[in-house]
């Protein structure tokens, strides 16, 4: 490969699609990032992709190459509040389409991911920064190439963490996610067939700091007495099944998102809270974006085009702008604990399980984010 149209910096989910994405369109690819795929020890995290992102797999021949039990759909949702009469309930078969959501193991898409750049004969692996008309930078939140351009990164560190496990239950799952808003915690059972298949879950768990510290302190049995305290037994009584592991959570947004020669993607660009499981399937949209916008190009205009970039900056603005606030206009509304405030918002879960075509909505834009 002696001419190379673009570098793509950051070998994640969202760099490796979008590499796959524009060779498929007969670009000649550059990729610069570390694999991934090698952790110092399991990696239980899990990610809740939309239709959209499914798409995007499949066109990228990838999805279909997932082992047994790597992907889980999600048929059913449950959303409940911090009274017994909060709840907001999801279906696929009331929204009309197959199922709300896939829940994928992560390790597993990222191996498939790597196996795909292998065999893609316009794609070429580099240890180092090569020359290209275009720059894509997918290298996450804390990007050194997007600090390097002097790309302001405006972040709102909540002060959270999210605890991520796997778990198995003495039931099966029925292909029904569970989430519970609990002041100030947001905690989130994902439907998933590892290690018990039909009977496993991907937790994620996000609270205060000091609380999840404590909470990571824990052995084993208090942290599953913890959990299922929390859960109530609603998804049967839940074991540990991996190590916990925990980042911390914030929302952010770059100033700007293109430029002559380069552009962002993913969370270099936008990070928004995991409550409603939208981060990834955020920054595939961008790759869905950015690859219909460099393909629909004029044959004079360059790839590194300013003007042509823009164009891609501009579709993908309102769309993360708005997740961004839905998620956190959650949080907030959910972290409170004044008695009027809890009444109001649990009352409006339960208004809004009542209106339908507001349901409609809200399912159509997560499935199409």
């Amino acid at each position: 490969m002696k001419h190379v149209d673009v570098l793509v910096r950051g070998a994640g989910v969202v760099g490796r699609c979008l590499a796959l994405s524009l060779a498929r369109g007969g670009l000649q690819v550059a990729l610069l990032g570390d694999d991934e795929t090698r952790r110092a020890g399991p990696d239980v995290r899990a990610y809740a992709l939309n239709a959209a992102s499914v798409g995007l797999l499949q066109s990228l021949k990838v999805w279909d190459a997932l082992p047994p039990h790597a992907a889980t759909p999600v048929h059913d949702m449950r959303v409940a509040g911090d009274a017994p009469n909060a709840r907001l309930e999801f279906s696929a078969w009331e929204q009309q389409v197959r199922e709300l959501a896939w829940i994928v193991d992560a390790a597993a898409l990222e191996q498939e991911l790597a196996s795909a750049i292998k065999f893609a004969p316009h794609v070429r692996v580099v240890a180092e920064a090569v020359d290209a008309p275009l720059t894509a930078l997918c290298e996450g939140k804390d990007s050194a190439g997007r600090e390097a351009l002097g790309v302001h990164f405006e972040r709102h560190d909540y002060g959270h963490r999210a605890i991520a496990a796997r778990l198995t239950a003495s039931r099966p799952h029925a292909n029904q996610a569970w989430q519970w808003f609990r002041s100030p915690d947001v905690l989130a059972l994902l439907p998933f067939d590892t290690p018990q298949p039909g009977a496993s879950y991907a937790l994620v768990w996000s609270m205060p700091e000091e609380r999840s510290q404590a909470m990571l302190a824990l052995d084993d049995t208090a942290f599953q007495q913890a959990l299922n305290e929390a859960t109530g037994g609603a998804a049967g009584a839940l074991e540990l099944a991996s190590p916990r592991a925990a980042w911390p959570l914030m929302l952010a947004r770059a100033s700007a998102w293109s430029g002559r020669g380069w552009v962002l993607l993913g969370d270099a660009a936008h990070v928004v809270h995991p409550l409603a499981g939208q981060g990834l399937n955020l920054g595939l949209a961008d790759v869905i974006s950015l690859s219909k916008v460099i393909a629909a190009r004029e044959a004079w205009r360059e790839l590194g085009d300013e003007k042509l970039l823009r164009r891609y900056a501009r579709e993908r603005a309102a769309p993360t702008w708005a997740m961004g606030q839905i998620t956190d206009g959650l949080l907030q509304l959910f972290a409170h604990e004044q008695p009027a405030l809890r009444e109001l918002r649990n009352r409006g879960l339960g208004l809004v399980n009542r209106l339908h075509p507001l349901k409609r909505w809200l399912t159509a834009r997560a499935l199409d984010s």
